[in-house]
């Protein structure tokens, strides 16, 4: 056999080799997703009136970017929490209000991400609207990021009131001017929901449920979502207005991590 054959043939060789390494690899299955437990639901399926509008699905949040985890813009909850939040909007109808949710179930990657976040303090670009006061490196000491979040555990959500008829809210487009999220209702990123006093994820004490100097048509409305949710089983967190969790949850002790999808919840088709 000449040398030249002998060259051709192990180039042959290796050239099986690995092609057979890469079709293995594009044949391979992916590693399967986390399930959720079966009394895991989509909001909708229990009230399909019930506003989402899920900002972690979207780059209009502190980070800027969408969160890990969240594959579909969709509230994801516990049956019992689902359901009593059911009972809350049909309160809120009756007085011409809807509720409408920032944030549902929350999954373990999505607090990772934001912990690698809040740890990277070059990272500035969305300070401008949802922390213009506070210094990045004291986001774990004030208690605005944790390791872990109630969000994980299935019964907790962030959410508002918008009044009736809703109106559209305006799509946010990175790179525009950003405005404090505690500035007048006029001038901050334009939300449906009724003045609040702030806009949601507004890492500032104005946004601490009780602070006095939220007076007037704000405070009533802050006490309106307050008053509404805690007479069907849930507790505010101070801190923040916008949220709320459903003390009897079936899961007060575990941190769930499957991703925020319809693939994710056994019960769907």
């Amino acid at each position: 056999m000449t040398r030249l054959s002998v060259v051709v043939r192990s180039l042959v060789t290796a050239l099986a080799a690995l092609l057979a390494v890469v079709s293995a690899s594009a044949t391979a299955p992916a590693a399967p997703q986390p399930k959720a437990p079966s009394d895991f639901v989509a909001l909708r399926s229990v009230d399909p009136t019930i506003l989402e509008e899920i900002r972690y699905f979207t780059p209009h949040n502190f980070v800027g970017e969408r969160i890990d985890g969240y594959r579909q813009p969709l509230c994801i909850l516990t049956r019992p929490a689902a359901e009593a939040l059911h009972k809350a909007q049909t309160k809120l109808v009756r007085e011409g209000y809807t509720l409408k949710v920032y944030d549902c179930y929350r999954p373990q990657r999505a607090v990772d991400h934001f912990v690698r976040w809040a740890k990277d303090l070059d990272d500035e670009k969305m300070k401008g609207e949802f922390y213009p006061r506070v210094d990045k490196t004291r986001l774990f000491v004030d208690g605005y990021i944790a390791e872990k979040s109630g969000h994980s555990r299935g019964s907790t959500m962030d959410l508002t009131i918008v009044r009736l008829p809703a109106r559209p809210t305006r799509p946010y487009v990175p790179g525009r001017p950003l405005v404090p999220c505690y500035a007048p209702r006029a001038e901050r990123f334009p939300d449906n929901s009724v003045d609040m006093g702030t806009g949601f994820d507004c890492f500032d004490t104005l946004a601490h449920t009780d602070d006095p100097r939220i007076v007037g048509e704000q405070r009533a409305n802050r006490l309106l979502l307050k008053r509404t949710l805690e007479g069907l089983g849930f507790v505010n967190l101070a801190e923040e207005w916008w949220h709320y969790t459903f003390k009897s949850e079936p899961y007060p002790d575990t941190y769930f991590d499957f991703p925020v999808s319809m693939k994710s919840l056994t019960s769907a088709p």
